[in-house]
C-alpha cells in the first residue's frame, strides 16, 4: 500500500463514527495475516458485574504475531454514552477477564473498538496481558495474570477527532509488508511519542505566537503602552493565552460549550470553537470589523467563563457556557 491510500484508510476509519466494514478493512491491512473468525458473544456470556456497562461483544478475527503471540480483534458495544469516557477501568478489566478466560489457552492481547450508542466518537484500544509463573505456599506452580495500568493504550477517535496521531503511529505499519509484532503495536499505541510530538508542536506554536505579539507591539504604540503600563510581557501573555485555549478544547471535548438552553451539559457540539472561528472569518470576509481575540476570545474568557450567570446562559453566544471560578480566566493586570 502507498502512503496516500494509507492516509485515506486511516482518515476514513478514524475521522468518522464507527463503521464495522471500515474498521475490518483497516485491521486487515494493518495486520496482513488476519484470520477472519467471527463470533458474536451472547449476552449470557457477559459476566453480571459488566452487564451494566457492556451491551454485546463481537470477535472479528484472530492474529498471531511473528513471535507466536495471539491477539483477538474485538468490537465491544457499550450500554451508555457515558461509559466511553467514564468507565475505562471497567473496559480494561472486562477485556482482561476475556483474555484470561481460556481454561487451557490464554490470549496475549486484544485490539478493541469500544463503541457507545448514538455516539459520533469511539475508542480504539490495545489491551495486553502479561503472565508469570508463581509458586504457591504449598509448592504448586501456577500462572499469575498481570495487567499493570500502563498496559492499556487507546486513542479516542471519531467524527469529532483528528486522525493526525493515528496517521503518525500507523501509516508506517500499513506501508510495510511485514506482520507487526505485539511490541510494535505497543509502540504504536504508546503515549510517550505522542506526548513528545505534542510538546514539540506546542513549542513551535508558542515561539510563533510570541514573535507575532512582539510584532504587534512594535507596530502599535497604543498596545505597546498598555502592555508597559500593566507590566505585561509577550512571553507571559502568550503562555496564558495558549493555556486558556488548550483548556477550551478540554471543555469542548466534554460537550460543555454551545449547550442549548434547557439541554444537559455534555450535549454541546464537539467542534464549537472551530464554528466560532469560521463564523468570525465569514464576517471578516463581509468587510465587517472583526477580530477573533477581541470579539470572541476576550468575552468568552473574561465574561462567560469567569462570571456566574442565571442558568449559565450567555446571551452573546446564545447558549450555555459553564462558569469556572479559577485563576486561569482572571485577566493579567486587569
Amino acid at each position: 500500500m502507498d502512503k496516500e491510500p494509507a492516509d485515506r484508510l486511516i482518515q476514513g476509519t478514524f475521522e468518522n463514527a464507527f463503521n464495522g466494514d471500515k474498521f475490518k478493512a483497516f485491521i486487515r491491512d494493518l495486520l496482513n495475516d488476519l484470520e477472519v473468525k467471527r463470533f458474536v458473544y451472547p449476552r449470557s456470556y457477559i459476566k453480571e458485574a459488566y452487564r451494566k456497562y457492556i451491551s454485546s461483544m463481537n470477535r472479528i478475527g484472530k492474529y498471531q504475531t511473528p513471535d507466536g503471540e495471539e491477539i483477538d480483534i474485538l468490537v465491544v458495544m457499550l450500554q451508555k454514552r457515558t461509559s466511553l469516557v467514564r468507565a475505562r477501568s471497567m473496559q480494561k478489566n472486562y477485556i482482561a477477564d476475556y483474555l484470561n478466560s481460556g481454561r487451557n489457552h490464554r490470549k496475549d492481547a486484544a485490539l478493541v473498538a469500544f463503541v457507545a450508542p448514538d455516539e459520533e466518537d469511539w475508542r480504539f484500544s490495545l489491551i495486553k496481558m502479561d503472565y508469570a509463573y508463581q509458586e504457591t505456599p504449598s509448592g504448586k506452580a501456577g500462572v499469575k495474570r498481570l495487567l499493570p495500568p500502563s498496559n492499556r493504550f487507546s486513542f479516542l477517535v471519531g467524527k469529532n477527532e483528528s486522525s493526525h496521531t493515528a496517521q503518525s503511529r500507523f501509516t508506517e505499519m500499513l506501508l510495510s509488508d511485514k506482520n507487526p509484532s505485539l511490541a510494535g503495536l505497543e509502540q504504536a499505541f504508546s503515549v510517550e511519542p505522542v506526548n513528545r510530538e505534542f510538546f514539540r508542536q506546542y513549542q513551535k506554536l508558542f515561539i510563533r505566537t510570541t514573535e507575532e505579539m512582539d510584532g504587534i507591539l512594535k507596530r502599535n504604540a497604543k498596545i505597546r503602552q498598555d502592555f508597559a503600563a500593566k507590566k505585561i510581557d509577550t512571553v507571559n501573555f502568550t503562555k496564558k493565552l495558549l493555556g486558556q485555549i488548550v483548556f477550551l478544547y478540554f471543555l469542548q471535548k466534554k460537550g460543555w460549550f454551545g449547550v442549548a438552553r434547557g439541554q444537559p451539559w455534555g450535549s454541546g457540539p464537539k467542534g464549537y470553537i472551530r464554528t466560532l472561528f469560521n463564523e468570525n472569518c465569514r464576517q471578516e470576509k463581509q468587510k465587517e470589523e472583526k477580530n477573533f481575540f477581541n470579539d470572541i476570545l476576550e468575552p468568552l474568557f473574561y465574561e462567560a467563563l469567569r462570571r456566574p450567570r442565571d442558568h449559565n446562559y450567555y446571551s452573546r453566544f446564545d447558549c450555555k457556557i459553564p462558569f469556572l471560578n479559577g485563576g486561569l480566566f482572571d485577566p493579567i493586570g486587569d
